[in-house]
């Protein structure tokens, strides 16, 4: 019953099978073995390593021992020694990782499942986003099971966004506009495409196949990470946002 999230949490196979007969009534190993349908022999480290966890005890009934279960709430406090240890290691390893960040690259990410990593990268890069030639693709019905949950999370940390949309989204998609919020512009007539590009932080983000409310059938984000050309195109988006 629940045994996969005791996997999920960290536990084994023969750990989770055990524990979980053991809430159910103390026993000795050869009736723990029945219980959880575990090997004699696997029982014996399955319980050791419940015990280092403090996930049981044992004990001696008329000169048997047997082994019980100690409180389930032993699983939170496992939960948040584990995130304290991580905690505790997280500054270097951002450290790490941002140094390696750094470096200037291009690839790009494809499908929908590549967009979410587009999504991920404005939240963990947390800076402002300036979007050139908007397209309000995220209306797309493939995204809306998942950007309820970014649009949370961006609010929460203030990531501001900068919209410089297609002019016919103001008449054809007017609900991306209450979603995004201010400030928007929209671009001339004249300047609408089916490319649009997207600037945070070191990234500049180019979809291409990209029309008002739809991305492309197999959707791909050509990425740019450099911060001194996002810095350029951040420029760029100046002189047109000061010009629409």
């Amino acid at each position: 019953m629940y045994e996969e999230i005791l996997r999920d949490i960290g536990l084994s196979l023969n750990e989770s099978r055990v524990y979980e007969a053991l809430l159910s009534r103390e026993a000795n190993v050869q009736d723990i073995s029945l219980l959880s349908k575990v090997h004699r022999r696997n029982v014996y480290d399955a319980l050791a390593k419940l015990s280092e966890k403090g996930l049981c005890s044992e004990l001696f009934v008329k000169g048997e021992k047997r082994f019980r279960a100690i409180n389930p709430t032993r699983l939170l406090a496992l939960l948040k020694e584990k995130e304290e240890k991580v905690n505790s290691i997280l500054p270097a390893m951002e450290e790490k990782l941002k140094a390696v960040e750094e470096k200037e690259e291009a690839y790009f990410y494809k499908g929908t499942e590549g967009f979410k990593n587009y999504l991920q990268s404005i939240l963990d890069t947390n800076e402002t986003v300036y979007f050139i030639g908007a397209k309000a693709f995220w209306l797309d019905e493939r995204l809306k099971h998942f950007l309820p949950r970014f649009e949370r999370e961006r609010k929460k940390k203030g990531i501001k966004f900068m919209h410089l949309f297609d002019h016919e989204v103001k008449t054809d998609k007017p609900d991306i506009l209450k979603l995004v919020g201010k400030p928007y512009k929209f671009l001339p007539p004249d300047y609408s495409s089916l490319t649009a590009v997207d600037i945070f932080g070191p990234y500049v983000v180019t979809f291409v196949g990209v029309k008002p409310g739809e991305l492309d059938q197999e959707p791909i984000q050509f990425v740019m990470k450099s911060r001194r050309l996002a810095d350029g195109y951040r420029k760029f988006f100046q002189f047109m946002w000061d010009n629409c």
